[in-house]
């Protein structure tokens, strides 16, 4: 810095510079500075940012820094105060050799908007370098005949420094016959040449000891000393001399190693050995030694080693020719390099990012990058390409800096990485290129919703699922990623039979997976509507929503229910009447059922399972019509009891029962007249009834006792063997279940064989019923009391299954009657047709369903002939009024009732073609019991 202070005209030209280039910031203006050498690290060189128009945060927060090709960073930033400062010493020699001016150039660029500023610091040479000889000592030699005034050349002195700082001038020890003088060229370098001042006699004085300074300019001045050996020969007074005193060539970079390159050439005028010339280097640095040789005998200069345009494109060699005395001449070579496109275009990226969201506009800067080429002329100068069929452009900067920029918007669904080819070319001869990948990452924005891959979906589940059971699961895509594309599932929300929709299906909402949280009742609930909605995790979210229908499949989970004949509630026995002159299929009854199921779950066949009479009477497969096989005999019996299953098809199967009993009369008089005709008028079959009725009690309560016995024993046998027995009886295990029978069998035994008898007014015709027990084909055979048995018999059959409501009877009802054409089933007319087709379609099963509600209505009807007294027998409640259309579910949208589609109808006719008899015809009595 104290250089700076002594000259102040330089310090105002600094200020001027620095002041220009504020004003051409904008204008991308070089700005100029000027240091001394060898300066400290960290010296002060300028302020960059008020240079730049900028604060020093801003030199901070901007990312500003120093962009350089191919050369150590000379200076530095100081972000802190602004200033641009030296980032080590600097040698001017080492940095710019001899040349008269050092300039060194680099940019300086703010990241956040990729400016670039040139800036150049001129380097001043300071005296730092003392000259200095290349040989510290030298013999010459001087022929005694040497003329005064004769010139001869020392050795070179080399000083790195400039101007005023370098060799200024020699000074020559004090002596009589020499003095030094300094010979200098144009932009070359300055030798001493020692000069005769007089004649020389060797043997007066044969050598001379001389001591040469060579000073520079500087301040303080610098200077060194050669040891001078002068050595008077003997006459030799011809030197040798080149045939020019300079030689040009110019020759190619890439000429071989061991190539010639040309050839010098020195003849002396004397004879022998005086005349004898040898050839050598006198200018040359140990550099230049390893590129050229010269050959001494023969003054050819070759090359040994490459040549390098971008190294060195001058060569400045000095030859000498030299005769064996001693004489000598010096010539220079000069050697220019011609450059050759040796050397590839490079491409150097600066700055950029190598992600950029997908969003960004056209226009977004993304890389700056600096191309160069070492070569010259048009083998240096480079041009740039990137594909056309990339959403990208080259921008022209400053300084061979190109800018990459966007010219349309980017969509990283279709592509998410480029692979950015720059092409850099020369334009010389042949033409080099290089190629550079820039690879750019498109950062993902929040641009697609969630697709589903069907506009809508149909789900169908079985019925009676199980709770929390997965049932369907649906995917829908985003081709976004990361949060983008993390999709959430959803259902909106609604109602449902006054329930939210939340409490019948769940979807979890990572997978999609929809799940039941209600056992689903098919008869309650067909479908149900849903909406799911797809929502991803970006900023802001998208959406998308899909349809959604859940079908209920019906199960076969319900068993048929027997809509006629209805089971009574008042304890009493519903009896239908069939005349003793009905004719082969003639319809007695008709029994009617539905399924709440649908489909082939709700097709029902009838059977019939068991009969008092096998052989009597039929039941339509698909009708339910009960219909006589035979011709009735006065040997059958007065009472009927059958017992008719009716089953679904579905799998598996579920079936119900229903026992009727068919009173074989004309008419309910001739019920009672038949009972009555039962009892011989001594009373001796009475009595003979009452025995046998009296012999078969007491032997069923002996076997019961019996039985009881036994079962005590074997129960006190297994205790004494083992342990008490536990209160819940778990000590049995060991023994087989059909060896005895447990404590609540025993009730249910005593329970099952109680009896009553109903009396009427006439003592002698009163009847008992005995009820048969669940075991009644293990205590009495029925077919012995099919002929001599005159008592009704009420049976509770095993297809009961133990339902206590199938052992209630409906109270009688004497306020009307029921005729024959009235009864539910098909009208008289018509025969039922065993080998009916099933219903194939919605409208016959809804046909066929209104055929029932008629029938039940008929039933219903207040019109009806049937009536009774209070002495009639035991009339199921089923023909009373209490059974209307409100008893009877709605089941035209599942129930299939196969077989005749023929109307069940009102009319008062009889079923066999006959008129009904007025007051006395097909009638069914009820009668109350007493129990005693």
């Amino acid at each position: 810095m104290a250089v700076l202070q002594r000259r102040p005209r330089r310090s105002e030209q600094l200020s001027l510079l620095t002041l220009l280039g504020t004003l051409w910031g904008a204008a991308a203006a070089q700005i100029q500075y000027s240091i001394p050498e060898e300066l400290e690290k960290g010296s002060f060189v300028g302020n960059i940012a008020k240079d730049l128009g900028l604060e020093p945060r801003e030199l901070a927060e901007g990312g500003v820094r120093i962009v350089s090709r191919g050369r150590t960073q000379l200076f530095s930033l100081n972000p802190r105060s602004g200033s641009l400062v030296t980032a080590g010493r600097i040698d001017r020699e080492d940095l710019c050799a001899q040349s008269p001016r050092c300039l060194v150039s680099f940019n300086i660029l703010v990241e956040d908007k990729l400016n670039l500023y040139p800036v150049e610091v001129e380097i001043v040479d300071i005296n730092d370098n003392t000259p200095r000889f290349l040989k510290e000592e030298l013999e010459v030699k001087i022929l005694e005949n040497a003329a005064p005034s004769s010139r001869f050349p020392l050795m070179e002195v080399y000083d790195p420094d400039v101007g005023k700082n370098s060799l200024q001038g020699f000074k020559l020890s004090s002596n009589s016959h020499f003095s030094v003088d300094m010979q200098s060229q144009a932009h070359g370098p300055k030798y001493p040449e020692l000069v005769l001042e007089g004649t020389l006699d060797r043997e007066g004085e044969a050598v001379y000891h001389l001591v040469l300074t060579a000073m520079d300019g500087g301040d303080p001045v610098r200077s060194s000393v050669a040891r001078i050996l002068v050595t008077v020969l003997d006459a030799n007074d011809n030197a040798p001399v080149f045939t020019q005193p300079v030689y040009r060539v110019s020759v190619p970079e890439n000429l071989p190693v061991g190539t010639p390159v040309l050839t010098v050439n020195a003849t002396d005028r004397d004879e022998g050995v005086h005349g004898e010339v040898t050839y050598s280097f006198v200018k040359i640095t140990e550099k230049i030694s390893q590129i050229f040789c010269l050959n001494a005998l023969t003054g050819e200069i070759s090359t040994s080693a490459n040549l390098d345009y971008e190294d060195l494109s001058f060569y400045e060699l000095g030859v000498e020719a030299r005769d064996r005395p001693g004489l000598r001449d010096r010539a220079k070579v000069l050697i220019t390099i011609l450059d050759v496109n040796d050397n590839v275009p490079e491409v150097v990226v600066t700055s950029g990012s190598r992600t950029i969201a997908e969003s960004a506009p056209p226009g977004t800067i993304i890389a700056l990058f600096q191309v160069f080429d070492r070569d010259s002329g048009l083998n240096g100068l480079v041009t740039c390409s990137i594909p056309r069929s990339l959403p990208f452009e080259l921008e022209k900067s400053v300084d061979n800096y190109y800018r990459l920029v966007t010219n349309a918007a980017l969509d990283r669904e279709e592509m998410s990485l480029y692979n950015i080819t720059v092409t850099a070319t020369d334009k010389g001869t042949p033409s080099l290129s290089t190629e550079t990948i820039i690879s750019l990452n498109v950062a993902d924005t929040n641009d697609n919703p969630p697709t589903f891959p069907h506009s809508s979906y149909s789900v169908y589940v079985l019925e009676n699922n199980p709770r929390g059971a997965s049932i369907f699961s649906v995917n829908a895509l985003d081709p976004d990623v990361d949060q983008n594309a993390r999709v959430a599932y959803s259902l909106a929300e609604d109602t449902l039979q006054g329930a939210p929709l939340s409490s019948y299906v769940s979807i979890n909402s990572d997978t999609g997976i929809l799940y039941a949280l209600r056992s689903f009742d098919y008869e309650q609930l067909r479908d149900l509507q849903l909406w799911v909605t797809a929502s991803d995790s970006g900023d802001p979210p998208l959406s998308s929503n899909v349809s959604l229908s859940l079908f209920v499949l019906d199960q076969n989970d319900n068993a048929p229910e027997i809509l006629y004949p209805a089971l009574p509630t008042d304890g009493s026995t519903g009896v239908e009447l069939a005349p003793r002159s009905a004719e082969p299929g003639y319809l007695v009854t008709k029994v009617v059922a539905v399924d709440k199921d649908s489909g082939q779950n709700a097709w029902l066949s009838y059977r019939l399972l068991k009969a008092s009479e096998p052989g009597l009477f039929t039941v339509g497969l698909h009708t339910g019509e009960v219909r006589t096989a035979r011709a009735l005999l006065d040997r059958d019996a007065l009472k009927q009891s059958l017992v008719v299953a009716v089953q679904d098809h579905g799998q598996p199967p579920l079936s119900a029962t229903v026992t009727l009993t068919v009173a074989v009369a004309d008419s309910i008089p001739e019920i009672l007249a038949d009972l009555g005709s039962l009892e011989p008028s001594d009373g001796s079959h009475n009595s003979d009834l009452t025995l046998y009725l009296v012999v078969a009690v007491a032997v069923v309560s002996c076997v019961f006792l019996a039985f009881v016995v036994v079962l005590l024993a074997l129960r006190l046998r297994r205790w004494h063997k083992s342990h008490p027995l536990q209160t819940s009886g778990g000590g049995l295990t060991s023994v087989p279940g059909s060896h005895f029978v447990g404590m609540d069998g025993v009730r249910a035994f005593l329970q099952t064989y109680s009896h009553e008898v109903s009396l009427t007014a006439d003592s002698r015709k009163s009847h008992l019923i005995f009820p048969q027990p669940n075991y009644a084909d293990m205590l009495i055979n029925s077919e012995s009391c099919e002929k001599n048995e005159p008592l009704l018999i009420t049976q509770d059959l095993l297809e009961t299954k133990g339902d206590p409501k199938q052992l209630q009877q409906a109270p009688p009802n004497t306020d009307w009657r029921f005729s024959q054409a009235q009864r539910p089933g098909t009208s008289g007319s018509q025969n039922g047709d065993d080998t009916g087709t099933w219903p194939n379609n919605q409208f016959d099963t809804e046909m066929l369903q209104a055929m029932i509600l008629a029938s039940a209505s008929e039933a219903a009807d207040g019109s009806s002939t049937l009536g009774g007294g209070a002495g009639t027998m035991g009339l199921s409640a089923r023909y009373g009024p209490q059974f209307t259309l409100q008893h009877v579910p709605d089941y035209r949208q599942n129930v299939y009732i196969p077989g005749s589609n023929a109307t069940l109808t009102n009319a008062a006719g009889k079923r066999d073609g006959k008129a009904p008899a007025g007051g006395n015809g097909n009638k069914k009595k009820s009668g109350k019991k007493e129990k005693k």
